[in-house]
């Protein structure tokens, strides 16, 4: 990723988006604006800094920036949470020394993390920064079935999400999942720019993906810790799921997604039906592998 060029157009994204009034400044004549939101000087005078130094950082030079600058400019523009992390991320992929090191994320998890997904009879995966899904209980492969039967492995959300014509019917909130899954690619972009693989993706998916490409101008950036998803399976139908998302202590690069559904609902009926298939399913398959080869091919 291009840190200067992210810069740049994170900034002055986040600055159009800012009416005057919104900041406490009073705006002077009745003719239209020239730019969409606050002006550079505008967004200089609430962080406290010179016109020149604010115009320096927004070409993409934040090298050198103090923290209480970087403070400064995130009150200014009204970030939130997820995008001042995103700022600060930014600042340090930039005045990182050397070499800068181009890692991945990792694609493997421990044999003690597929334990607990064993364990687990919720719908449950981990996967990593670049939204690879690399383990996931019986349940959570069951809901993710299509996302797993993908050709290129390990299967990708965001691949999937983009690039899969069953997607939009999957997922029932199809805009909201697209922005979300780009809101965390550009995070995650923002904490490791030097990825190789990451780079790779988001490469694909802006040349094979219109929505996507708009969705990646925005620079929008967001935590996806909780929340409800809405799904048709192909198998059970419809379904409602609330989730919650933890950090791997010892794998500060994967996450767990867990889904949860009210007692007696609709979907908890629906995710007994999926969890009976599934076992169906994995019960017929072991049936499969122990027939012996002779019962298979002998002539009727």
């Amino acid at each position: 990723m291009d840190t200067r060029n992210e810069i740049r157009e994170f900034l002055t994204s986040r600055r159009a988006r800012i009416a005057p009034e919104e900041a406490g400044l009073r705006t002077y004549g009745t003719g239209p604006r020239r730019v969409p939101g606050l002006r550079r000087e505008e967004v200089a005078l609430l962080a406290g800094v010179s016109v020149d130094y604010y115009t320096r950082l927004e070409r993409g030079n934040l090298g050198g920036a103090s923290d209480s600058v970087l403070e400064a400019v995130a009150r200014a523009l009204h970030l939130d949470e997820p995008e001042r992390a995103h700022l600060f991320n930014l600042a340090r992929a930039q005045i990182a020394t050397g070499r800068p090191r181009r890692r991945s994320s990792p694609t493997r998890v421990r044999a003690t993390v597929r334990q607990m997904l064993d364990s687990i009879t919720a719908p449950a995966y981990v996967r990593n920064g670049r939204m690879d899904i690399l383990a996931a209980s019986r349940l959570g492969h069951a809901l993710y079935a299509q996302v797993f039967e993908m050709p290129r492995q390990p299967p990708n959300s965001a691949r999937f999400a983009f690039l899969d014509p069953r997607a939009p019917t999957f997922f029932a909130d199809w805009e909201k999942v697209a922005d979300d899954c780009v809101a965390v690619l550009h995070a995650e972009a923002g904490r490791h720019p030097y990825d190789r693989d990451l780079s790779d993706l988001i490469g694909e998916l802006s040349t094979r993906s219109e929505p996507f490409r708009i969705r990646w101008a925005r620079h929008d950036v967001r935590y996806h810790d909780t929340g409800r998803k809405r799904f048709h399976h192909p198998v059970v139908g419809e379904l409602e799921l609330a989730y919650e998302v933890m950090k791997l202590a010892a794998d500060d690069e994967l996450t767990m997604f867990v889904y949860t559904t009210e007692p007696g609902s609709r979907s908890a009926d629906s995710l007994n039906l999926l969890a009976s298939w599934a076992a169906t399913a994995e019960q017929a398959e072991r049936e499969a592998v122990r027939r012996p080869e002779w019962e298979s091919t002998s002539e009727t």
